[in-house]
Order: C-alpha cells, then structure tokens, then sequence
C-alpha cells in the first residue's frame, strides 16, 4: 500500500530536482574577437560540460565598422552577457558604460606574427631591418583591421621609415583572418596576432616579429552592462583565466596572465 504513495513522491522529487537544475543552467551570450577564438572554442565545450550552461558566440573584431564587430553588434542590440577582445578596446567600452569597470579580467597578452603561403621563401625576420627590407622587396602585404593591423599600419611602418613605400602594395584586410588572403596568394606576406594565424590551412608562420618591432596585444574579458546572466558569464570568464586553461592558451600562441597581475 505504501509503494504507489511512494513512487509519487520520488517522482515528484526527481521532478522537482530537474527543474532546480535547469532553473540554474543559463544560456551565456559571448562576444569574441579573433585572438582568443581558437583557445575558446576548444575550452567552451569543457566549460559546458562543467556548468551544465550554454554558450551561444558571435564572433568579430573589437573594433572597426563592419557589420560583425563588436562594437557595431552592441549598437544593434544584440545580446550579450560576456565580452572578450582587445583590452583597450573592452576599457573604451567601459568608459561608454557598456561593460561593468569591475568584471575586467585581463586574459593573455598575443605577440604579432608573420605568415607566407605555404612552401613560399620565408623573409629574414630577425632584426628591424631585415623586416624593413622583406617589405620593401615584397610586391603585396596584408594586415588586420583590429589591434594588431593598427599598430602595423600606424606606427611600425613610420618606425621603419617606409610608411610612403607601403602605400598602395599594404593593403588592410575586413574581418577576415589575414592568413587566409595569405594562403590564396593574394598577398605575399601577413601580419596578425600569432594566435590568429594558427588556425590557418595553407600558410607557415615565420616567426613572431622581433622584439624592437613587437607589439604585444592585451585581451581581456568583461560584462555587458545590459547582461541577463551576469552570474554565468563571470563563471566562464574565471574558467577561461584558471588553470584549467592555461596549456590550451599556450598551445594557441597565447601567454596567460597571471590572476594577480589583472586588474
């Protein structure tokens, strides 16, 4: 007589445990630029595995005006509980007030690269001026229209001297990975974030650019201020900084930064 009242009960407790469960899994919006993509996609899973939540990614640049950019994305309303991308890019973000000052966690720093077609000559890269010279003997160059392609157009152009010999053969490349055009040919030589290039079929990585020409990239991670699961999303962003993480970082061409080294 007591097996039926029994068996209701269990049900209604298994019940009720499954929707404990599934009121605490979340669906965590993220916002991701091209540094970290290779990294995160392989730590996502793990981290959905862990949490029972879902990740549901748009990927773009942290900057610029096209239509998959993060800052355009956020104009349009799409939502977002998480954002990884450029650190300086994430700090002007927090100055609009569209990213919480207190969530900032400053992920990996990612040197630049350069990058041929596969099975192509590989330039002298080792010094400033053998930089200068692969330059200026090659017939086409391409670089990115985030972090790194900024600094190569702006600044380490003047820096060699040759900023009006770049002109018309140094060609910015819209969200597409540089490494790409790169493999098709369709520039002889590449530069982006390390990590960017790895992902990347057809092409080989010289080798980073030397250290008086290097400028290295902060990515970091934040909450949107408009974020429906702020909980979740500082749980990724903890999983994405912890230990657990860190050879799937390095393995990308990324150097983890050290929790106490964040802000």
């Amino acid at each position: 007589m007591r097996r039926p009242a029994f068996r209701t009960f269990a049900l209604a407790f298994l019940s009720a445990l499954a929707l404990t469960s599934a009121a605490s899994a979340a669906e965590v919006h993220v916002m991701i630029s091209g540094g970290l993509t290779a990294a995160y996609k392989a730590l996502v899973p793990e981290f959905e595995r862990k949490t029972g939540h879902k990740v549901v990614t748009a990927f773009g640049p942290s900057m610029g005006t096209t239509t998959n950019a993060i800052p355009v994305r956020l104009e349009r309303g799409e939502p977002a509980d998480v954002l990884i991308m450029v650190g300086y890019a994430l700090g002007d973000l927090i100055k609009q007030g569209k990213v919480e000052a207190s969530s900032r966690v400053d992920l990996v720093k990612s040197p630049i690269g350069v990058a041929v077609k596969t099975g192509a000559p590989k330039p002298d890269i080792t010094s400033a001026e053998s930089v200068k010279q692969a330059l200026l003997a090659a017939k086409t160059i391409a670089y990115s229209d985030s972090a790194s392609g900024v600094y190569v157009s702006t600044e380490m152009f003047s820096k060699l001297g040759i900023l009006d010999q770049m002109k018309g053969k140094a060609r910015q490349i819209p969200a597409t990975p540089v490494g790409e055009i790169v493999a098709k040919g369709e520039a002889e030589i590449g530069f982006q974030q390390i990590s960017e290039l790895k992902p990347v079929a057809g092409i080989d990585i010289v080798g980073p650019l030397p250290d008086s020409l290097q400028k290295i990239t902060v990515f970091s991670a934040g909450i949107a201020t408009a974020s429906k699961e702020p909980e979740a999303g500082k749980a990724l962003i903890s999983f994405l900084a912890s230990s657990e993480a860190h050879d799937t970082l390095v393995k990308s061409g990324l150097d983890p930064i050290p929790a106490s080294a964040t802000h």
